[in-house]
Formats: C-alpha cells, structure tokens, sequence
C-alpha cells in the first residue's frame, strides 16, 4: 500500500469570519492510499485554533509510511489503533489517513461505505448553510445568493439579536446559532430566550470549552437546547459533556476521523444525546466522508464545499439541504 500525500489552497467564495477570526481561503491535506488498482481519500485543513499546519501533518504522516504501508489487509478499527499511538498528538493527519483507510477498504470490497457499515440513507438530515459573521446587509446578500431550508448563522458581536431579527426578516428557514465560545452565561440564557421566538433551532458553543461549571448551568437554564463543538473533541469528551451539553457536534478532524466519529455518536446515542457532524471549509473529499454518517445523525453541517470558489475533487452532491451520493463505491471521491 502507498502513501501519497498532497496539499492545495481552498480560495473561497467569500471572506469567511466567525467570533475569533476570518480568512479567504484554507489550505489542505489531500491523503491518498493506493493498494491493488484501488485508491482512497482522506482530507484534513490546517487550524492555527489547534496549532495544526499543513507541513505539520505531511512530517507526521512521512514518518509513518513504513507502518502504513504494512497494513493494507487490516479492518479500519484495527488501522486506527495501530495508527493512534503514533498521531495521538495529530489528530487531524489521522483523520486524512482514517479517511483514506475508509474509502480504500469500502472500494475493495465492492460497497460505498454506508453500504459496507448497513446503513439506510432514506431519513437522512438535511445540512445547513453557514453564513459567517458580516453586515448585516452582506449577511442577508449570501441569503439571497444561496436560498436554503436550514441556516447555520455565526455570531459572538454586540448585535446579534438584532442580527438575527433581521436575517429573519428575509426568509422562513429553520437558523441555528453558532457562537463560537463567544458569550457569557447571562447572555446565552437572556439571548436563548430572543432566538427562540426568531425560530433558531439550537445553539453551538455558546461558552468557551472548559468552562464546564457555566455550562451546567445554562445546560439547565436555556430554553433552546445547547450543543457542544469545542467542548467535545476527542471520545474521552463525551462522557464529559452529559448532562453539560443536550447534544454533540463531532469534528472528524478533531476526534481522528471516521473510525472514531462513529464510536462517539453511537456513544453520545447511548446517553441519549443529540448527535451532530460538522465540518471545516473542506474539499468535496472530507464533505462526502462525512455524508456516509448521516444515517447516524439528529443534525449535520457539511457545508464546506459549498463555500469554496473552486473544488479539487468530485463526490457526494447536496442540493437544497439533501445530499446525493455518487456512483463510485468508497465515500465516492474522484480527485480533479
């Protein structure tokens, strides 16, 4: 089996901002894997939030390929344990290289993914559409640009009832809020009052991560229900966030992948969470692995495709909300 590593600069539709900062486009790791005439895909982007860059992943993965390349007859779960030790301190580059695994080991045996874990895709959740804090104004224009049945709104500004009072104005779609750990305990609990009646969903992250006292406390006293992302990166983190959080959102890139993303849904299922997969602005090669757990899925956003000026590979589709699943077997990536 052959480890083939690629990098590319996603330039995005627009200037992306959310409570911390904003960026123009968003560098990649594509990781191939490359066995028998197969070949699968994997993806992970840099993150200064985690102190992830591309070169970073690539040293991490380079020192690898010797043991990589031994276990090109393994089971993911058996993959992912004997990589984990080793990327413990990246888990983004096990996540591009869980992907891949994926993908590779679906295509030799014949079956999309979601086919080879017995998976109905007939009931799956639509994905939101992220508008990223802007004006207003700019706000309602990317509204208008892309009409969708479920907004993902980011905030964490000194206007954002007023904010989402007017998005409000301009469509009936369901909102969710995303503050990325950008409000206090008084202001979630006031604020969740306000969105309610402005028809948000849930709220994302409203507290910073380690804040777990605060978010008892609005986990009891919101009226909307709370979902964690910075609070749950890892598997570790989800017993953590019971009785904290009403439900999880599951970065791929933050817990190491699909082989881990599936044990923590089935975990946070099992505690009768809510359960959620999210994204970062990736290629349609992290969007359509994400698109084979929705069967597992309360809520999802994969999203970040749609943001991109250009794609660097093809894959699952998503129109209005739905996603569309490709021919080709694996996650149904083929790169451009």
């Amino acid at each position: 089996m052959e480890l083939i590593l690629r990098s590319f600069n996603l330039k995005l539709k627009h200037t992306f901002s959310i409570s911390r900062l904003s960026y123009n486009e968003q560098p990649t790791l594509i990781v191939e894997l490359k066995d028998g005439g197969f070949s699968g895909y994997g993806e992970a982007t840099s993150n200064p939030y985690y102190h992830i860059t591309i070169q970073k992943m690539m040293d991490d993965l380079e020192k690898l390929k010797p043991l990589v390349e031994t276990h090109s007859n393994s089971a993911p779960e058996i993959f992912w344990q004997a990589m984990y030790p080793n990327l413990k301190h990246n888990m983004f580059a096990l996540c591009a290289l869980d992907e891949a695994f994926n993908d590779l080991y679906a295509r030799k045996n014949n079956k999309k993914l979601y086919e080879l874990w017995g998976y109905d895709t007939s009931k799956n959740p639509l994905t939101n559409y992220t508008i990223g804090i802007d004006s207003v104004e700019k706000m309602v224009l990317k509204m208008k640009e892309l009409p969708w049945p479920i907004y993902k709104i980011k905030l964490g500004t000194k206007d954002d009832i007023k904010i989402v009072a007017e998005l409000r104005k301009h469509t009936k779609a369901i909102f969710r809020i995303d503050a990325n750990c950008g409000w206090t305990v008084n202001e979630t609990i006031k604020n969740a009052i306000a969105l309610k009646s402005l028809g948000v969903e849930f709220l994302e992250q409203p507290l910073k991560a380690d804040e777990w006292d605060a978010h008892k406390v609005v986990y009891k006293q919101s009226v909307l229900p709370i979902i964690a992302d910075e609070s749950c990166q890892i598997e570790a983190d989800v017993a953590k966030c019971h009785h904290h959080f009403h439900g999880i959102n599951v970065k791929l890139v933050k817990c190491g992948g699909l082989t881990a993303a599936k044990r923590m849904i089935l975990h946070a299922k099992h505690l009768q969470m809510k359960t959620m997969v999210g994204c970062m602005v990736e290629s349609s090669v992290g969007i359509s692995a994400i698109a084979h757990l929705l069967p597992l899925l309360d809520y999802v956003d994969m999203d970040g495709v749609l943001l991109l000026q250009e794609d660097i590979a093809t894959g699952v589709t998503i129109k209005n909300g739905k996603t569309i699943y490709s021919e080709l077997n694996g996650t149904g990536v083929a790169l451009i």
